[in-house]
């Protein structure tokens, strides 16, 4: 099923070089446009929008408070973060505000056509620029990681190679092709994961076990 994009970019050159990548991606389905906080969201409102790529240095609204609103309007919204900032305050604040990934503009446009695949299949990704903002942040503030003992979390070594695949971005369908498993197969391992991390969703779990070397 093709997905409905948002791009949220008030630089224009910027914004038409997203675009037309996006044009000849074969799962993407309508591209809509914004170069306004203000008008992402009435455009949101209106429309059957799948997935947003938000800048974050947007005129008047910020892409922080964009995405805390969007999620106000619905809660399973996938959002992706695409920004020169690296802030360790934005990029935690942007997490928080129900951010699925976090990228650099300088990220590899062909990788980022990877990640809104991914991030739409239900994975979540951040940066390898600012997964160490990420790491360092989580042990000083509250990121609602749980802080259960160290390594007594009984993963079997399936769970424990999907967990790796999972703090690399990989989404349900592409560990399992990776795997050669079945996407419920998958599922259920994810499921099986969470529950014995004691996290609510796929970040939860790769932050936790990126911050204490679960895999």
């Amino acid at each position: 099923m093709k997905k409905n994009i948002l791009i949220v970019e008030d630089h224009e050159l910027t914004r038409f070089g997203l675009k037309t990548t996006f044009e000849d991606v074969d799962f993407i389905g309508t591209i809509y446009e914004a170069s306004s906080a203000e008008e992402a969201l009435e455009i949101f409102k209106n429309n059957e929008i799948d997935l947003v790529i938000m800048d974050l240095g947007l005129p008047n609204m910020n892409g922080i408070e964009a995405t805390k609103a969007i999620h106000t309007m619905r809660k399973n919204a996938k959002i992706i973060i695409l920004t020169s900032h690296n802030d360790e305050k934005e990029v935690l604040n942007s997490l928080k505000a129900g951010a699925n990934a976090y990228c650099s503009k300088e990220i590899n446009l062909q990788r980022l056509v990877q990640v809104v695949q991914s991030v739409a299949d239900g994975a979540a990704w951040f940066d390898p620029s600012i997964a160490h903002i990420v790491l360092q942040a989580t042990s000083n503030t509250k990121m609602d990681v749980p802080e259960t003992s160290y390594k007594n979390y009984d993963l079997t070594a399936r769970e424990a190679q999907i967990l790796k695949l999972m703090t690399e971005g990989y989404s349900n369908m592409e560990i399992a092709q990776h795997l050669v498993i079945s996407v419920n197969t998958t599922k259920a391992h994810v499921a099986s994961i969470l529950q014995k991390l004691e996290v609510d969703d796929r970040l939860q779990a790769a932050l936790k076990a990126l911050k204490y070397q679960i895999v």
